[in-house]
């Protein structure tokens, strides 16, 4: 139904450019002018760039680039007509990765300023759930749906998988270290990390196996892990996951599940972080923040307030 609507949206606000003739709608000059809605199901879906805040999102097989300080849009057309599904800027922000739906789906690079594809790489056999850049920008992550079930690490420049592993879970989330020398995915009772040592001595033509190693769950093993960030500055050896069930965890260098923290929310989604804040994206609007050294409690972030709501005349906070 969603997906109806979106596309029923679309289709009037062509048809306004295009202009209607009787019956019949002249597509000659066609233009889309603003996209409403969004499709995306997962944390994968929604990117920002932090260099200039502007905003990405998939709508079917478009790309919205939203500049909210402004609330101009601008769109990114996917070529194959695929839906997107994961998106990703680059870490200097000029670059965009896309994975998309479908058979035989492709991973995308886009050129964010001028809005155009500089590469097109294709491994995946079924839908791509995943994907981001390595903080050097020297790898992109792929990961397949929990039909294609792969991982592939490219180097982009080369059009190459350099390294490649199944994967048994279907996965949420994936994060770099800050060193780019591992990467982290998440999902239905899995935190796995992946070393890409091999990665940087592969000269071969063919890529190498990717090596994986679980992460140490404990007593939360049954968990449904559904964010990953791995830990910058002072705790960057450290990686924190976020459970469905609303758990904050916390894993040492050694994968060690090291501590965790209770958001006291029955459900939580989302997961993002800076040097000196974690923040934890919840039920009902509700953000809340926790230190990254201790995983100690900072506040809990004002609600969004309502639509079509004057602010100026609240009295209350939410």
């Amino acid at each position: 139904m969603l997906q109806k609507s979106f596309t029923r949206a679309l289709q009037i606000i062509i048809g306004l450019r295009a202009g209607l003739f009787g019956n019949k709608i002249y597509l000659s000059t066609v233009t889309l002018e603003k996209v409403l809605g969004i499709t995306t199901s997962g944390n994968s879906g929604l990117a920002c760039d932090p260099l200039t805040g502007l905003v990405a999102y998939p709508a079917g097989c478009v790309v919205v680039l939203l500049n909210p300080k402004k609330n101009r849009q601008h769109h990114i057309i996917n070529t194959s007509r695929k839906t997107i599904t994961a998106l990703s800027f680059s870490p200097d922000g000029k670059y965009l990765v896309t994975g998309e739906s479908g058979h035989l789906p492709a991973v995308r690079l886009w050129d964010v300023a001028e809005r155009r594809q500089v590469a097109e790489l294709q491994k995946h056999k079924y839908g791509v759930s995943c994907v981001a850049f390595s903080p050097n920008s020297k790898y992109i992550v792929s990961v397949g749906n929990q039909h294609d079930m792969m991982v592939n690490v490219w180097a982009w420049k080369k059009d190459a998988v350099v390294a490649a592993n199944k994967v048994s879970s279907k996965v949420t989330g994936v994060s770099f270290s800050e060193d780019s020398t591992y990467f982290v995915t998440v999902g239905n009772r899995h935190v796995k990390f992946w070393y890409l040592d091999h990665c940087k001595a592969n000269k071969a033509s063919a890529p190498v196996p990717l090596l994986g190693r679980s992460g140490l769950l404990g007593e939360l093993k049954n968990n449904f892990f559904c964010d990953v960030a791995c830990g910058r500055g002072s705790k960057s050896d450290s990686t924190f996951c976020i459970t469905s069930s609303g758990l904050l965890c916390e894993f040492n260098s050694k994968r060690m599940l090291d501590k965790w923290v209770d958001l006291r929310m029955g459900l939580a989604q989302s997961l993002s972080l800076c040097e000196d804040m974690i923040f934890c994206g919840c039920a009902d609007g509700t953000v809340r923040a926790f230190s990254p050294i201790d995983l100690h409690f900072i506040c809990t972030l004002p609600r969004p307030h309502p639509l079509n709501c004057d602010v100026a005349n609240l009295t209350e906070t939410r």
